[in-house]
């Protein structure tokens, strides 16, 4: 790695700003807005670490979708409506992928951004688009809240840069179906996910090689930190470090915390910034995509770590009062948010969740551990 890499980048947009899948869906709560408005307050914005996300052209998508789902996607955002054969076709206008006046527009802007992250860290350093991660897009289909499946473009545009050897790791709590059907027998790419065991898409098994491109490590309900670092530890970083990858792509959802409510994991957000810190040294270029998270307060309070690992800042104890009231203007209709915890308003980080690390999340590790020794 060069002894010298550009300062990170944050890429941001107002296109979340508001937007919303509806008043009832998870998506209803604000999340990228929140973390730049909570990075500005704390002063981790400076002027030349901040970049407006450009929205993919629809020729720019078809790297990956094909031009009959972006014509529909484009269709039913300017007429606000899905005619039925569109929706058993592309599944837009279901309850999971709902028809929204933004819904091209914010994915494409979400894609944008992982579009324009590839060509940032083409020289090399770090670009931060929590807007992106949108991790079960299909080809010709909306999946799993996702229009679009801006890592598979961006993976592709590092593809188109030359690059032979990318790793893309994803810690979210939900399995990574649509950038594994992606990239299935692929060469160049390793594709490594710990996600919830026996959680939608019900994908991501641990036999799942996916053409030899995968390792899948399905991780029982609860989890702890013990666990997580255990699993970084004896399967992600060594099968990274294994790859010797020129790129590293982390799709860093935050719904594998213990405050989310569509998982039943329970980490702290120290479990993520730890990966984070742990994969930054690891090749010249690392672009870090949001994802899942369905908690205001979790969201943005561990984005926001993120971004404060990758720039260097510390992290204080108790945040200044500009950036408690960020934390303290958010609402969320849950029966949590009617009384959030101090802690959620008053820091970034949680407390650690160590414990136990239980017999069945060792043998699965030891499982792949195992099978990569005997790869290499």
């Amino acid at each position: 790695m060069p002894a010298t890499l550009p300062a990170p980048i944050f890429i941001g947009s107002n296109v979340y700003r508001g937007s919303s899948y509806g008043a009832l869906h998870p998506l209803a709560i604000p999340r990228a807005p929140t973390v730049i408005d909570l990075c500005r307050a704390l002063g981790w914005l400076p002027e030349g670490a901040y970049r407006d996300s450009p929205r993919a052209r629809p020729a720019a998508l078809t790297a990956f979708h094909t031009p009959a789902y972006i014509a529909a996607l484009q269709a039913a955002e300017a007429s606000q409506s899905v005619a039925d054969p569109v929706r058993r076709r592309h599944h837009l206008g279901t309850l999971s992928n709902p028809v929204y006046p933004q819904m091209f527009r914010r994915p494409a802007t979400a894609a944008g951004g992982s579009l324009l992250a590839a060509e940032l860290i083409a020289g090399g350093g770090a670009v931060f688009n929590p807007g992106g991660g949108t991790h079960h897009g299909m080809p010709d289909r909306a999946n799993g809240f996702c229009f679009l499946n801006d890592p598979v473009l961006a993976i592709k545009a590092l593809q188109r840069q030359g690059l032979r050897r990318i790793a893309y790791v994803d810690i979210d709590a939900h399995h990574c179906d649509g950038v594994e059907a992606a990239f299935a027998g692929a060469e160049g790419l390793r594709l490594i996910s710990t996600h919830e065991a026996g959680r939608w898409p019900f994908t991501g098994a641990l036999e799942d090689r996916a053409g030899g491109v995968a390792i899948n490590l399905p991780l029982s309900r609860d989890l702890n930190d013990s666990e997580f670092r255990l699993a970084l530890d004896r399967v992600i970083l060594p099968a990274v470090a294994d790859h010797r990858p020129e790129a590293i792509v982390l799709q860093c959802g935050a719904d594998a915390v213990l405050e989310d409510p569509l998982s039943r994991l329970a980490l702290s957000n120290n479990s993520h910034w730890q990966a984070v810190a742990a994969l930054r040294p690891m090749a010249p270029r690392l672009l870090v995509l949001g994802g899942g998270g369905y908690n205001p307060w979790s969201v943005a309070r561990l984005w926001s770590g993120v971004w404060a690992v990758l720039a260097g800042r510390e992290i204080p104890d108790r945040l200044p009062p500009e950036a408690e009231a960020v934390l303290r203007g958010l609402s969320w209709r849950r029966s949590a948010g009617r009384a959030p915890p101090e802690t959620w308003v008053t820091t970034l980080r949680d407390a650690p969740r160590p414990g136990p690390v239980r017999g069945e999340v060792r043998a699965a590790v030891r499982h792949l551990a195992q099978r990569m020794r005997a790869e290499i």
